[in-house]
């Protein structure tokens, strides 16, 4: 009977030994197996945002082809700069082949940024491309957490010589652009090359029909062809569009007293001083006798109340010969959501007109509206 009774237990005890062990063979099972899942849904994720990204990429270098207008195609070249891995802005700087001011256009960096991080020429070298890194205070990273923390440049080739530079920026502390984002940018710039250069030459050529010839600047019909696109841009991209709208106070009263001839000068003297102080993003434009106006991509109202004040002093520091000291009025405005191009220089308009009501030599700032959300 105990010899039975031990034979009983030892089964009971082989049984339910026998009966965890299965129990651990099956939970490690499964853990492999929530693990193999785990990371193929990792590996298809991260293959789903590559394929994205590889498209957005394809749609705007395809588009290239289809505009002849160099801000289209800077525009979409930097919505591709933008996609590679890091990127957190981009920046284009056009040579121009008239010998003038570089064009620079930028996205995902502010007109601040884009003038103290713009660079003076394409890299040299045989690589020709440039690692970028910029160093702060601590005082300047306290104050700000989103300044930009390195970079990659590129030339960007053209038929005989490189039309000019395409660089990212990353505002991510301690980030760098490896190999394969900086080869990635270079086949950019290789593929943007041709359309960019172009682009260039028929805005070139068209400059000569778009110029007022007392000021050199931008005539009116200009202006209103470039209203009309950077508005529809800032509102398709969500992007910031500012407005300055300028008249040379008392200036029938300078006709009268010196002449219309002389008055010319004063008008291609300050078409000069313009010049020297409007940022190369800038677009200043003559739109009627002694009226401007200036339009302001990626900026807002504070960025053309900054501007208005250094064309203030460009124009009332020295004297314009016999027309003595001069001043201007300003109206500026920031683009609104439900803008178009009308209500967008009606309200710039308006601004001017209470400023040349309250006193002249000052502006008056419209209300400033939200940007625009960006178009899908």
């Amino acid at each position: 009977m105990l010899v039975v009774l031990l034979a009983i237990v030892l089964a009971v005890w082989v049984t339910r030994r026998s009966s965890r062990a299965a129990d651990q063979r099956l939970t490690g099972v499964v853990a492999d197996f929530n693990a193999q899942m785990e990371s193929t849904v990792r590996e298809l994720a991260s293959a789903l945002e590559r394929a994205q990204e590889e498209g957005r990429k394809s749609r705007y270098l395809g588009e290239l082809a289809a505009s002849i207008d160099l801000d289209d195609v800077l525009a979409r070249v930097l919505e591709a700069a933008t996609a590679l891995s890091h990127a957190d802005g981009a920046l284009i700087n056009v040579d121009s082949v008239a010998g003038g001011k570089p064009l620079i256009a930028t996205i995902g960096l502010s007109a601040e940024e884009a003038e103290r991080h713009a660079l003076a020429g394409p890299p040299r070298g045989r690589r020709a491309r440039a690692a970028i890194a910029y160093e702060y205070t601590a005082e300047e990273l306290e104050r700000n957490g989103e300044l930009i923390h390195a970079g990659v440049a590129v030339r960007i080739p053209g038929d005989v010589e490189p039309v000019g530079l395409l660089a990212v920026f990353t505002r991510t502390p301690g980030q760098q652009f490896g190999d394969e984002e900086t080869r990635e940018l270079e086949e950019l710039a290789v593929q943007a090359g041709p359309a960019i250069e172009n682009a260039r030459r028929f805005r070139e050529a068209r400059q000569l029909a778009d110029m007022d010839a007392l000021t050199g600047l931008h005539n009116r019909r200009f202006f209103h062809e470039t209203l009309a696109r950077e508005v529809a841009r800032a509102q398709r991209y969500g992007r910031r569009l500012a407005l300055i709208v300028l008249d040379l106070d008392d200036f029938k009263a300078i006709n009268d007293r010196i002449g219309h001839l002389a008055g010319d000068d004063v008008l291609s003297e300050l078409g000069e001083r313009m010049r020297e102080v409007v940022r190369s993003a800038d677009v200043a434009c003559r739109i009627g006798g002694e009226e401007f106006a200036v339009v302001l991509p990626e900026s807002t109202l504070d960025d053309a109340e900054q501007l208005y004040e250094r064309l203030l002093r460009a124009v009332s520091s020295r004297p314009f010969g016999e027309a003595g000291h001069l001043s201007l009025s300003g109206g500026i405005t920031e683009l609104h959501a439900d803008d178009d191009k009308t209500s967008f220089f009606e309200r710039a308009d308006e601004a001017l007109y209470r400023a040349k009501s309250s006193g002249k030599s000052r502006s008056v700032s419209a209300d400033g509206g939200s940007p625009p959300e960006p178009r899908v």
